[in-house]
């Protein structure tokens, strides 16, 4: 069996899981009013200041490429072959890859989300995500994955209650600790093959460029609600752009 059909193997199990995501956070999306902005017959909102509109646009967006990559994955042979092997085309490697990814969005969705600053929760997933699997290296995967379920676990464990979610804690350092941490790891570990790659040296730019554009565009340009306002670092960017940048620009 040649490479690329077993890559599209895997194409076609990866489709299958991020479309139960996105339509799983495209059904809890519904529960907030969108189209209809209506509370006791009295017009709350346009439909473009609903909360709703970022995370249509992000799970729309995520259903279409995994749509996409399930078609490849079908034209390409991929399907047939996971369906048709034994143990429905799964090998252990597979298994434990698939089982790491699925943990530390799982994780990164319960535990980081909701108590941790935004950029740095999102800094962490995608420089594990990147760097653990881009390679197919076991050690990286294992490393990666270490690290998000603890920083995950530790702020589940300190601050399980709503309560204690918007409120500024030491799971903020704890995880850009561990972000710092893995990046060190990753750059050490490239220095001991011989070269730091270009992708590596790109990573962290990426994990902290693309959330932090992210939550800017969402907080500041559609005026959405973003997860955990009280955050390490977004509190830090919210007060800047209101009471330093704002003014500036009021003046010109």
């Amino acid at each position: 069996m040649d490479e690329k059909t077993v890559l599209r193997a895997r194409d076609f199990w990866t489709s299958i899981v991020l479309i139960s995501v996105s339509c799983f956070f495209l059904f809890e999306t519904t529960s907030i009013a969108f189209l209809n902005t209506e509370v006791a017959g009295v017009d709350a909102a346009d439909w473009y200041n609903s909360a709703a509109l970022v995370p249509y646009g992000i799970f729309l967006g995520l259903l279409v490429l995994s749509i996409g990559l399930m078609v490849i994955s079908i034209r390409d042979g991929g399907a047939k072959h996971a369906l048709s092997s034994a143990g429905l085309g799964i090998s252990g490697s597979e298994l434990a890859r698939s089982s790491c990814v699925c943990l530390m969005l799982s994780l990164y969705l319960v535990g980081l989300v909701p108590r941790v600053d935004f950029i740095i929760s999102s800094a962490i997933l995608i420089t594990a995500l990147v760097w653990g699997f881009h390679k197919e290296n076991r050690a990286s995967m294992w490393i990666c994955t270490a690290i998000v379920a603890a920083v995950s676990v530790y702020a589940l464990v300190m601050n399980f209650p709503r309560s204690q979610w918007t409120k500024p804690h030491d799971d903020d350092w704890v995880a850009l600790g561990g972000f710092l941490f893995l990046t060190a790891v990753m750059f050490v570990n490239d220095s001991r093959a011989g070269k730091i790659s270009s992708v590596t040296k790109l990573i962290p730019v990426i994990s902290v460029l693309v959330p932090l554009v992210l939550v800017s565009a969402m907080a500041f340009g559609f005026r959405q609600n973003v997860p955990n306002r009280t955050g390490l670092l977004f509190s830090n960017l919210e007060y800047h752009y209101y009471v330093t940048l704002r003014p500036l620009w009021r003046g010109l």
